[in-house]
């Protein structure tokens, strides 16, 4: 077989042109500023670099503000990391602001929540008590939370607002730390969507399926009429992987599906990571035919009240 050669290019050949006349992403007026001892929020906000997620934060917080102003929905979606990540004193500031108009957490957000508003701390070792089956068998989270579930079935209530009244009639020690209890004394929508056997509620001796069912539906249709709001208003969607982002699509689509078209809306996932659920179902898909969906990674403990700093900032 005869050996194939390649001849030498002449490189003295190559093409360039001024590098002026180029368009360039990164110019000048969009890097950062300085941070001065004792700075401001404002000047902290405003000295981000308008580039890539700092130009999407600021962004968002003036989308949040116009809808505020203009008395649209603003929806926020989350999963329970939010709470345990320690988020919920701002959270429960911006619902009672006005600026949060309605919340849908998942099961375990009701949980975590319910556990603040109880004895002021959430979260067990699960790793260490996995180990003998001690693990979810917490005895006072699973009756309240199982109890308030049937009884509020039983009031023609979904699970947001059946947890939430419950948590104020018992007079928890803690409730001024839960989102659910700031929901039913405000009047302000909370629904919970859960999947049956991912929450330790489920476990308990307690546990009405069909209560649980009753009230998860409940709480979707409640959803849907929200969400049927959302035209020109804001879905948030945070540290939700999974059910958050299927429940708002399919609120989304039934609520077109019922004669109310949801256009211009804009969407936001935020996260630690980059999950395919939020960026299709949340930030690409509802907002294909109008609107904005934007995403940020980053820490939540962090993110979030840098985002709830300049929302201030804009209003």
């Amino acid at each position: 077989m005869p050996k194939k050669t390649f001849r030498p290019l002449n490189f003295s050949k190559v093409r360039t042109y001024p590098v002026k006349k180029r368009f360039s992403k990164v110019q000048s007026l969009l890097l950062g500023k300085t941070v001065r001892k004792g700075a401001r929020v404002r000047s902290l906000i405003q000295g981000l670099p308008n580039i890539l997620a700092a130009q999407s934060l600021k962004a968002i917080a003036r989308k949040i503000a116009r809808v505020h102003r203009a008395n649209k929905t603003v929806l926020l979606g989350m999963g329970a990391h939010p709470i345990k990540v320690g988020l919920s004193p701002l959270i429960i500031d911006f619902m009672e602001r006005g600026i949060i108009n309605a919340v849908a957490l998942n099961g375990a957000g009701v949980i975590h929540d319910f556990e603040l508003a109880y004895m002021g701390e959430t979260s067990e070792d699960v790793a260490a008590s996995l180990k003998d089956g001690s693990f979810g068998m917490g005895e006072e989270t699973g009756a309240f939370l199982n109890q308030a579930i049937s009884e509020g079935s039983g009031r023609q209530l979904g699970i947001g607002a059946a947890v939430g009244q419950a948590i104020l009639k018992a007079r928890l020690p803690h409730r001024r730390l839960s989102i659910l209890a700031a929901g039913a004394r405000w009047g302000i929508p909370i629904t919970s969507h859960i999947a049956i056997g991912t929450d330790i509620i489920h476990m308990h001796p307690k546990v009405d399926g069909k209560a649980l069912g009753d009230g998860s539906l409940r709480d979707f249709r409640t959803l849907t009429s929200i969400v049927a709001t959302l035209g020109g208003g804001v879905y948030l969607n945070f540290g939700s992987a999974v059910v958050l982002p299927e429940v708002f699509l399919k609120a989304v689509s039934l609520a077109r599906n019922l004669g109310h078209p949801v256009q211009n809306l804009t969407t936001v996932n935020l996260d630690f990571l980059a999950h395919y659920r939020p960026l299709t179902n949340v930030v690409s898909r509802p907002t294909q035919q109008s609107g904005k969906g934007y995403h940020l990674t980053g820490h939540m403990e962090i993110m979030v009240p840098l985002l709830f700093a300049a929302v201030l900032e804009e209003l």
